[in-house]
């Protein structure tokens, strides 16, 4: 794969997928802008290039219509004040007003498209869509790892019919960071699975028991294996068409010699509330009426004697309920645990990178991933369609 540094881009119009994707609010005010910063090494090295930057993104699912709810309007507001220079926005992104606000711009100067879903070919494999995209621009890259999973035209079909494609920065700094955890990790390599559902993360599960040294199975998706093997599990979340599913990963495990942990106590509780009536007990005894919703506290001091000698980590998903402040200590302190190892780190998925951040941990992670389903695809062990594009 060729990357961005690799390419001569002066005085050419360069088109950058990026991943805007960032939550806001009612008001249409960003929330988080972490998405918007993880791309500006990539937009001010086309910036520094003399080149014409075209930036495009998706915002949601406007179901190709559009919808004032999800302009990209404010994303080039905030993009002007974090690039401290103008990010002019047109309100399209393909067809005569794009064209003409791509010729009126000059080299060095920085132009955001509206958002690509407003169009009914982006979540398509669309050629004809790709085409009227291929007119603004002569280099294309990609920066947008947490669509890369998609065979949507901006991030597959595109790229597909472009001579002069590379990867960006953040793209680049994605595939290093996995690419080290599962190809040649340090070892002990341990992975921390976590989650509502076994479901989400059957393939994940399968593909890391042919390369870790130990897993830690926490969340609700734990329950299902419970449940597999005979424990008690009381009314916690179980998904009972995955049991033989559960029983034949666990074995797996054992046949490999793979050491599979799970919690040895759990957080209960009658429902899932802030004000609901809590116990701690151990794995054996959750009550009938009662669901696990976070580990226990001698889960964690386990799962840290677990973790103290690793040398690699990979995390995705929670430990419990962590949005809710009483279910949320077990996720804050695998948080914490991961933070304060000596071992490369690598998280993915939005939910434990929320977690992280509400657990002031952040900086303490070697690398947390901008992609949810890009980055469980990639422990899947599948190909990206958006790496396999920049590849043709």
């Amino acid at each position: 794969m060729i990357y961005i540094n690799e390419l001569n881009l002066t005085n050419k119009r360069v088109f950058i997928r990026c991943d805007f994707n960032v939550p806001i609010d009612d008001e249409g005010n960003i929330m988080d802008d972490k998405r918007i910063r993880e791309t500006l090494p990539t937009i001010n090295y086309c910036i520094d290039s003399k080149t014409k930057v075209i930036l495009a993104s998706h915002m949601d699912r406007p179901k190709g219509k559009k919808d004032p709810r999800y302009s990209l309007v404010n994303v080039s507001k905030r993009l002007s004040r974090l690039l401290n220079k103008e990010v002019k926005f047109v309100d399209s992104c393909v067809g005569d007003e794009a064209k003409k606000a791509v010729e009126s711009m000059n080299y060095g100067d920085c132009l955001l498209l509206e958002n690509l879903r407003f169009q009914e070919g982006e979540e398509k494999d669309d050629i004809e869509f790709a085409k009227e995209l291929k007119e603004l621009f002569d280099v294309y890259i990609n920066d947008a790892f947490g669509v890369s999973h998609r065979k949507h035209t901006s991030v597959y079909t595109l790229p597909k019919i472009c001579e002069l494609k590379a990867a960006g920065f953040l793209l680049k700094k994605e595939i290093t960071y996995f690419s080290r955890i599962l190809d040649n990790p340090v070892r002990p390599l341990i992975a921390v699975l976590g989650g509502a559902k076994v479901s989400s993360k059957i393939e994940a599960v399968y593909n890391l028991t042919d390369k870790v040294d130990k897993i830690i199975i926490g969340g609700a998706m734990v329950f299902t294996f419970f449940k597999a093997l005979g424990l008690p599990i009381g009314n916690s979340l179980v998904e009972n068409d995955y049991l033989e599913t559960a029983r034949d990963i666990y074995k797996k495990a054992q046949d490999k010699k793979i050491k599979m942990y799970f919690p040895v106590d759990f957080v209960v509780s009658e429902k899932i509330d802030e004000k609901s009536v809590t116990k701690i007990v151990p794995y054996q005894e959750i009550p009938d009426g009662y669901m696990g919703l976070d580990i226990g506290p001698a889960s964690c001091k386990m799962f840290e004697e677990v973790m103290h000698d690793c040398g690699s980590i990979v995390w995705n998903g929670p430990m419990g309920v962590y949005e809710i402040d009483r279910f949320s200590r077990g996720t804050r302190e695998m948080a914490r645990i991961v933070g304060a190892s000596y071992a490369l780190s690598v998280a993915g998925g939005g939910d434990t990178a929320d977690a992280i951040a509400r657990a002031h941990e952040t900086d303490n992670i070697t690398y947390i991933s901008t992609g949810g389903g890009a980055s469980l695809e990639l422990l899947e062990g599948k190909k990206l369609p958006g790496i396999e594009a920049l590849e043709v």
